[in-house]
């Protein structure tokens, strides 16, 4: 129902938005951190939902938790003028290819999980 929903909300957004339309280049840094924040988010709830300990509580905290600080940390890096941003797509991005060589082998393995 929520995907949905989400789906729903893009849609709208993305009809009412102009085709051309393009976000400054000043929030580049912020739109960057959002998003491998969100893919983060999203692969650690399809491990999650893989290993059944999905609760959609924690993926809506977890997800609203780390855009915050990343957005915070790309903030906080603009203001003492040094790239925090690249501390958040650093952790980030190690994250996202965690999440997704356990997704990888386990569809690979026919979900048959290790046991150690």
């Amino acid at each position: 129902m929520w995907i949905l929903m989400g789906l729903f909300v893009g849609v709208v957004i993305g009809t009412i938005l102009p085709p051309n339309f393009s976000p400054p280049y000043a929030y580049s840094k912020y739109i960057s951190v959002s998003l491998i924040a969100g893919i983060d988010s999203v692969l650690g709830a399809v491990r999650a939902g893989i290993e059944e300990k999905f609760h959609l509580n924690i993926f809506v905290s977890g997800f609203l938790t780390n855009a915050l600080l990343a957005a915070f940390l790309t903030w906080i890096g603009d203001r003492v003028g040094i790239d925090l941003y690249l501390a958040a797509v650093i952790t980030f991005g190690v994250r996202v290819f965690n999440n997704l060589g356990y997704i990888r082998r386990d569809i690979l393995a026919g979900g048959k999980r290790e046991t150690a």
